[in-house]
C-alpha cells in the first residue's frame, strides 16, 4: 500500500472537501465548506459592509449559523449597537439558523446537531477547533476570510502535519479533560501545535464523555494548532442520535480516524498519573500541578465559557460544593454555557447546589471570558475554567487570573485558597 493511500483523520477530512481521495502533508487545496459559523462580534456587523459593497450574497444560508453570545445582554449603548446590527441583518438575510442568547457558539453548534463527522467547517471565533470532537475538521477564520467563504462557499488549506497526543490509562476522580488540555499546553506552548492538526487519541481519550472532549479541542488554540481532532466511535454517534440526528447522516462515520501506518508525530501521556493542574497569570502556558499554587487566596471564583462551563462542568462543581458554603471573601460566579444545559442542571438539582453554595448565576454567554459583561474588579485574584489568562483580557491589567477545571476551581472557592479537589471529594 502506499504511504499516499493511509492518511489522518485530518487529511482524510481535507481530501472529502476538496473532492480527492486522499492529499500530502504541505499541498494546497480548495475546500467546500459545509457549515460556517459566525457570530454578533464576528458577523454581520463586519461581513454586511464587505457583502455590500460586493454586490454578493451569502453562497447557501442553510450552511451557515449565527450565534448572538458575545455581546448579549448588552451591557452599554455600543453593545446594544452591535446587537441590534446582528438582529436587523439576520432578518434582512432570511438566515434561518440563528441562536440568540441561548448560549455559547461553540456549545451551542453542537447541542443543535450542525456537526457530524467528516464535515469541513470553519468559525468565526478562535476556538472553531472545538468541532473536532466530532470528527470534524473546523477551525477559526477571520472577517476576510470569512467573507470569501460568504461568497464562495470555498476556501484553500495547506493540508497540515498531524501531532498525535496519545493518552493511555484513565483520569482519576476529581481530575479532568481541562487537566490534560493544560499539561499539554504547559509542556508544548502556546505554539506547540504550529498552526497544525492536533489529534487526541488513546484508551483515555475514548473514555471520556463528548463535553470532555469538546474541552480538548476547544483548548487546542491554546497550543497553536489549526484543529483539534478526535476519531469519531460510538460514543461520538451515541450523543448525536440523542439529539436527533437521523442515523442516515452518521452512516459512514467509522471511516472518519487516523490509519495507523499513516504519517504523523505522536507523543505520549499517562492520565492515571495526572494530577490537577492550574495555570498562573497571564498565559495558558504557565501550567504546574495544582499543589504549587496552595498559597494563592483567590477572591472570585469564575466558573464559565465554553471550556467550563458545560453541564459535565457544573456536576463536577456540584460534586465538591455539594452541602457546603464557599469560603468568606470568595465570589462564586457561576454562567452556564448554554441555556439547554442549565435547563438540565436544574432539573438535576445541580443549579440548586451551587447557588446554596453561595454563587450567583450569571447569562448563558460568553460572559467575561470575552471580555464583556461581567468582567472582574481591579487588583482580582480569579481562579477560572476559562481557556486564557492573558493579562487585561478579563478586567483591568491588575486582574491576576488563574485557570483550573471546574472541580479545581469549586475546592478552591470552597477553601478559600487554590485547591485539590481530590482532598475534598470523598
Amino acid at each position: 500500500m502506499s504511504t499516499a493511500v493511509s492518511q489522518t483523520l485530518a487529511q482524510k477530512l481535507i481530501a472529502r472537501a476538496a473532492g480527492r481521495t486522499h492529499v500530502a502533508v504541505g499541498e494546497v487545496v480548495t475546500c467546500n465548506v459545509d457549515l460556517a459559523m459566525f457570530h454578533d462580534s464576528s458577523g454581520p456587523r463586519r461581513l454586511k459592509p464587505m457583502l455590500d459593497e460586493l454586490g454578493a450574497e451569502i453562497w447557501d444560508k442553510n450552511k451557515v449559523v449565527l450565534v448572538l453570545d458575545h455581546y448579549v445582554p448588552a451591557q452599554d449603548a455600543d453593545a446594544q449597537k452591535i446587537i441590534q446590527i446582528t438582529r436587523d441583518t439576520a432578518k434582512q438575510w432570511q438566515l434561518p439558523h440563528v441562536i440568540d442568547s441561548e448560549g455559547i457558539c461553540h456549545v451551542v453548534l453542537p447541542e443543535r446537531g450542525h456537526l457530524k463527522p467528516g464535515m469541513f467547517c470553519v468559525g468565526g471565533d478562535s476556538h472553531s477547533p472545538t468541532g473536532g470532537a466530532f470528527g470534524c475538521y473546523m477551525f477559526g477564520i477571520g472577517a476576510t476570510e470569512m467573507l470569501g467563504v460568504c461568497v464562495t462557499g470555498q476556501i484553500w488549506v495547506q493540508v497540515p502535519r498531524t501531532l498525535r497526543m496519545h493518552w493511555s490509562g484513565r483520569i482519576q476522580a476529581g481530575v479532568s479533560a481541562k487537566d490534560m488540555m493544560l499539561h499539554m499546553v504547559g509542556r508544548f506552548g502556546m505554539n506547540g501545535g504550529q498552526y497544525q492538526a492536533v489529534e487526541f487519541a488513546g484508551p483515555a481519550v475514548q473514555a471520556l464523555s463528548m463535553a470532555e472532549r469538546m474541552t480538548l479541542s476547544n483548548m487546542s488554540a491554546e497550543m497553536g494548532a489549526q484543529a483539534g481532532l478526535i476519531a469519531a466511535d460510538e460514543t461520538t454517534l451515541s450523543y448525536l442520535r440523542g439529539i436527533g440526528v437521523a442515523p442516515e447522516l452518521l452512516a459512514g462515520a467509522e471511516h472518519w480516524h487516523t490509519d495507523e501506518d499513516a504519517e504523523f508525530e505522536q507523543h505520549s501521556f499517562d492520565a492515571s498519573s495526572l494530577s490537577p493542574q492550574v495555570a498562573a497569570p497571564h498565559s495558558p502556558a504557565n501550567t504546574k500541578n495544582v499543589a504549587d499554587f496552595s498559597d494563592i487566596q483567590p477572591n472570585i471564583a469564575y466558573i464559565g465559557a465554553c471550556t467550563g462551563a458545560k453541564l459535565e462542568d457544573l456536576r463536577a462543581a456540584a460534586s465538591v460544593l455539594k452541602g457546603q458554603r464557599v469560603a468568606s471573601g470568595v465570589q462564586l460566579m457561576v454562567a452556564p454555557a448554554s441555556a439547554r444545559e442549565q435547563a438540565q442542571a436544574t432539573q438535576e438539582g445541580v443549579m440548586q447546589t451551587l447557588l446554596d453554595a453561595g454563587a450567583t448565576v450569571l447569562p448563558n454567554s460568553c460572559g467575561a471570558c470575552a471580555g464583556y459583561g461581567a468582567t472582574f474588579p481591579e487588583g482580582s485574584t480569579v481562579i477560572s475554567t476559562t481557556a486564557r489568562n492573558f493579562k487585561g483580557r478579563m478586567g483591568p491589567a491588575s486582574v491576576n487570573v488563574y485557570l483550573a477545571s471546574p472541580y479545581t476551581v469549586a475546592a478552591s472557592a470552597l477553601r478559600g485558597r487554590i485547591s485539590d479537589a481530590r482532598e475534598v471529594l470523598v
